[in-house]
């Protein structure tokens, strides 16, 4: 087995002069640095107090899935001969927020539109998202659903 390893720093930057004085005292705003890459400028999803304008790491999460399961898609079509010309994802999650204040995600629905450069390679393109996801780190690193609604069109 070989290890990887992922380094960032958070930092939080909502101190509004009077730290967590209480929970409308403070912004919910932090950053995210990972050398060499873009910043993330990030809040939280509660509407009450995060900035709807930001994204939030349930948004990063959802993101994480479609990502992960379109670059797995990519690879096992490449090594299987289907030629992927187009993919696009309209992924969606649900989050169970409990009356405690935690939560957890239920399902993320990933719904990818793929073209392919023949007919003959249609069935096997809807196919291969199985082996897709049983590769995808991320997908292997969460307890709960995520379904996948392919749909596969040849390309004019």
């Amino acid at each position: 087995m070989h290890e990887h390893n992922y380094k960032l720093t958070a930092v939080w930057t909502g101190n509004k002069g009077e730290g967590t004085k209480n929970v409308r005292a403070y912004d919910r705003s932090h950053t995210v640095s990972i050398e060499g890459k873009p910043e993330l400028l990030l809040t939280t999803d509660n509407p009450a107090v995060g900035d709807k304008f930001k994204l939030n790491p349930e948004d990063l999460l959802v993101s994480a899935i479609s990502s992960c399961h379109m670059l797995s898609y990519l690879y096992v079509c490449a090594l299987e001969g289907i030629v992927i010309t187009s993919y696009f994802d309209n992924a969606s999650g649900t989050m169970l927020e409990e009356a405690n204040g935690g939560g957890s995600f239920k399902e993320i629905i990933l719904n990818p539109i793929i073209h392919v450069a023949a007919e003959s390679m249609v069935e096997k393109a809807i196919e291969l998202h199985h082996k897709a996801h049983e590769i995808c780190y991320i997908a292997n690193s969460v307890n709960f659903d995520i379904k996948c609604n392919p749909t596969c069109k040849v390309e004019n």
